[in-house]
């Protein structure tokens, strides 16, 4: 009987970890995983749906499976006074999320702190709106201000062409309006931090998935203001704010000296990254750091000169930081290889 129970237990909380990424198939994945019958799985789903774990909508041939909300809260702050984040993350956010383990709480404290405060420094907005929503696996926070936008006053402070390279200078890392207040880390760190990390400001969108080698998204989207911060985490998630931490430390200070830069933000459109001003672009700032990773990943070809800049220019003038080109295809490798032989 115990063996029973303990596999129904393995089931079911399957089926609340897959939940949101199968909303459809959550049956048929469930029962080839267990090797059981659609019948038994759906008795596990009964269970569930009556321990208010997860909710069924829609018919049989439709039907779609959700997460129950455990606990959801929604509060709208002015920035017209002096609001500070770590007292709203001591009053407010916190109490829901006593019960999870201290690693996400940590992570949790990190980001919420990192992200608000720069809602109110950064935005230039009169309000800021936070929401949390805790299910029986995965935590959710949105903050959301009605300010300038992060990406067009990033592009305004740093007189970047367009709104999506404001996207590639916060990948990067270090990057901050106000140097003298900020060091530039917090969205970078954040964004790793979460299973799945987003923003979205004017016609401009970018999330960063905790499993995926750089994934950088950028996608055209409706133009809305303000800056909404999205942030997603399993309850149940092993991983620690130190160890994010530790990935971009390359020497015995713990300082933040590595970095890895996604090529492929600096293609607009159906553009080739062939020339030397597009590798200028991608080289702004790295000099900040003592290891660079560039992630070729999704770019299948660049031309010689935008190589050259880089791996033979860039480096000769910056002998002292290590240079890495990964998920490289075959074309970009040989015109890396040939930059490299003209050393």
């Amino acid at each position: 009987m115990v063996g029973v129970r303990k596999r129904g237990e393995e089931i079911r909380q399957f089926i609340l970890e897959n939940v949101e990424q199968h909303p459809s198939d959550l049956v048929s994945i469930t029962a080839s995983h267990f090797l059981i019958s659609r019948q038994a799985v759906n008795k596990h789903i009964k269970k569930l749906v009556e321990q208010k774990a997860i909710v069924v909508q829609g018919a049989t041939k439709s039907r779609r499976y959700s997460l129950h909300p455990l606990d959801e809260w929604s509060h709208t702050y002015s920035l017209e006074n002096k609001l500070e984040e770590d007292i709203v993350w001591q009053n407010d956010i916190a109490t829901f999320l006593k019960e999870l383990p201290d690693n996400i709480k940590e992570i949790w404290h990190y980001a919420f702190t990192e992200m608000l405060n720069n809602a109110i420094d950064h935005s230039s907005g009169s309000w800021v709106s936070i929401k949390v929503e805790k299910t029986a696996s995965t935590t959710k926070i949105m903050i959301l201000d009605d300010g300038e936008g992060i990406f067009k006053k990033i592009q305004r402070e740093l007189g970047l062409s367009d709104e999506r390279h404001s996207v590639l200078e916060l990948a990067k890392g270090k990057l901050t309006t106000d140097p003298n207040h900020h060091s530039g880390e917090g969205i970078f760190f954040s964004s790793r931090m979460f299973d799945r990390f987003a923003i979205s400001s004017g016609s401009t969108y970018f999330s960063h998935e905790f499993d995926k080698t750089e994934d950088w998204i950028i996608e055209q989207k409706e133009n809305k203001s303000g800056t909404a911060v999205f942030m997603y985490l399993s309850n149940n998630s092993s991983r620690t704010s130190k160890s994010v931490f530790d990935n971009f430390t390359s020497d015995d200070d713990y300082g933040f000296t590595k970095t890895i830069v996604p090529v492929r933000l600096a293609q607009y459109g159906d553009d080739q990254l062939i020339s030397r001003s597009q590798a200028k672009r991608l080289l702004a700032r790295v000099d900040k750091f003592k290891k660079v990773i560039f992630d070729f990943d999704e770019v299948s070809t660049i031309g010689q000169s935008f190589a050259d800049e880089i791996f033979r220019v860039f480096q000769l003038q910056h002998k002292d930081m290590e240079l890495v080109a990964i998920n490289t295809q075959k074309q970009v490798q040989q015109m890396i290889s040939r930059a490299l032989s003209k050393e």
